[in-house]
């Protein structure tokens, strides 16, 4: 059974940082293509980072590209996501997703992942 368990989470100031890890089990964790998502309050899940197995890019979402960092171990079955200069809309529940089967084109797209953690919360003050 896959499990994927997220930890880091927790409340900063803006302009700081925190790393999230997300561990997974139960998986062959080199076939899959790993991803982080976020869902702020009254908000729709939206992408934030992935990391493809097939071919190992990275896209980001806009809002986080050049702030945030996403990296794979498998020795681990880790996938980390780094996030510096904080903001209040950063503000979120972060989300771990795994997929076998997604294709490059679906990478931003939630419904193309079926594995998910439980999120871990992150709180931005200002």
């Amino acid at each position: 059974q896959v499990q994927l368990v997220e930890s880091g989470g927790g409340l900063v100031q803006a302009g700081g940082s925190l790393q999230l890890s997300c561990t997974a089990s139960g998986v062959s964790f080199t076939r899959y293509t790993m991803a982080w998502f976020r869902q702020a309050p009254g908000k729709e899940r939206e992408f934030v980072a992935a990391v493809s197995q097939r071919t190992g890019s990275t896209p980001y979402a806009d809002s986080v590209r050049g702030r945030f960092t996403i990296s794979k171990n498998n020795a681990k079955n880790t996938v980390i996501l780094q996030m510096n200069s904080l903001k209040p809309e950063d503000t979120a529940v972060y989300y771990c997703a795994a997929s076998a089967t997604v294709i490059m084109s679906q990478l931003r797209s939630h419904s193309a992942y079926g594995y998910w953690g439980q999120g871990t919360q992150v709180t931005v003050s200002s």
